[in-house]
């Protein structure tokens, strides 16, 4: 019988133990923002294919690495769930990160639109999926707002948007997926309470201290709302109407403003939270593509090739910094 005395774990074993805890303890639910962004590319990419003839073979190279990306981070954020539970309260409970939550909702929905002409089986259940959590998310969400004890108007930014925009994302393929009237349902929550939620960031920003600098990129999420909001109006209604053209417009105007500002936000160092150019800037390439389809020989078409390339090249700015970031264990840490 060996009778060794086992020896003690080495410190360099239990720092690696302690480390390892403490990244699946502090993986942050905005994690969930990275597919965001690059399903965001996939799917300005499929509609180029369409409108530009751009070869489907990029955006079905990014439709499966976006798809691996969120079953790992599902798997990942699962085991969170299971080991740190009160780490997963204590998110819900933030008055900033539990905007985040729906992130990964949004996710579920654009993997929906994304399969929906190649898999339109998968794409339903997908959308079934994210439509049922999303809603749950929303109600979660604005319930802590009214029955707060903790919110105070510093905390109002723009990643409040966040649950709005998944409840105008739904009826992009809702539309061919279910009855036009549950589109029409979350279609009215997130259009009534993005003007709502919009006055109240905009006195915030105004009246109040700038954005802390870890959050200043999340103010191209006001690009978002008007943006999903235009393209899923013209799937709801089929025409460029007059309502359709307010949004896009909108839209174009809030990213001049945004634009005009770009030597602040290249100056700002990387955080998680830089994912927020990707999406709303997705959005916005989505919806002047569309009126590049629907206005032709005007200067859409080239406006959108213009922003489909400053997309690409933004989120693959992006993946290299949040390589880089988890190499150096500069995220899932304490904040």
């Amino acid at each position: 019988m060996n009778t060794a005395t086992p020896m003690p774990p080495t410190s360099t074993t239990t720092s690696n133990t302690a480390t390892s805890h403490s990244c699946l303890e502090h993986f942050p639910i905005a994690f969930f923002s990275t597919v965001m962004g690059l399903a965001g590319l996939t799917l300005a990419w499929q509609k180029a294919h369409t409108v530009l003839g751009a070869p489907p073979i990029i955006s079905a190279g990014l439709r499966g690495i976006v798809s691996v990306l969120f079953v790992i981070l599902l798997i990942i954020y699962g085991l969170k769930a299971l080991r740190y539970p009160q780490a997963i309260g204590m998110e819900m409970r933030h008055p900033i990160r539990i905007n985040f939550f729906p992130t990964a909702s949004i996710s579920l929905l654009l993997l929906a639109i994304a399969y929906l002409e190649t898999a339109p089986g998968a794409a339903f259940w997908l959308w079934v999926a994210g439509a049922i959590l999303h809603l749950g998310f929303t109600l979660a969400i604005f319930g802590s707002w009214i029955h707060h004890t903790h919110y105070d108007i510093k905390h109002a930014n723009p990643a409040w948007f966040i649950p709005v925009v998944g409840n105008i994302i739904i009826p992009v393929a809702g539309v061919r997926l279910a009855s036009p009237e549950l589109s029409w349902f979350f279609f009215s929550i997130g259009l009534v309470f993005w003007i709502v939620l919009l006055t109240i960031v905009l006195y915030r920003l105004f009246f109040h201290e700038p954005l802390p600098v870890r959050l200043a990129p999340t103010l191209f999420i006001l690009l978002a709302p008007p943006s999903v909001g235009f393209i899923a109006y013209i799937g709801l209604t089929g025409e460029l109407d007059a309502f359709a053209r307010i949004l896009y417009y909108t839209a174009l105007f809030l990213a001049l403003l945004l634009a005009s500002n770009a030597v602040r936000f290249l100056r700002l160092p990387f955080f998680i939270s830089a994912w927020a150019y990707s999406f709303p800037l997705a959005a916005l390439t989505l919806a002047t593509l569309i009126m590049g389809a629907r206005l032709p020989g005007l200067v859409f078409d080239r406006i959108g090739v213009g922003l489909l390339a400053l997309l690409s090249l933004v989120v693959a700015v992006l993946v290299f910094h949040t390589v880089v970031a988890i190499q150096r264990r500069e995220i899932c840490v304490p904040e």
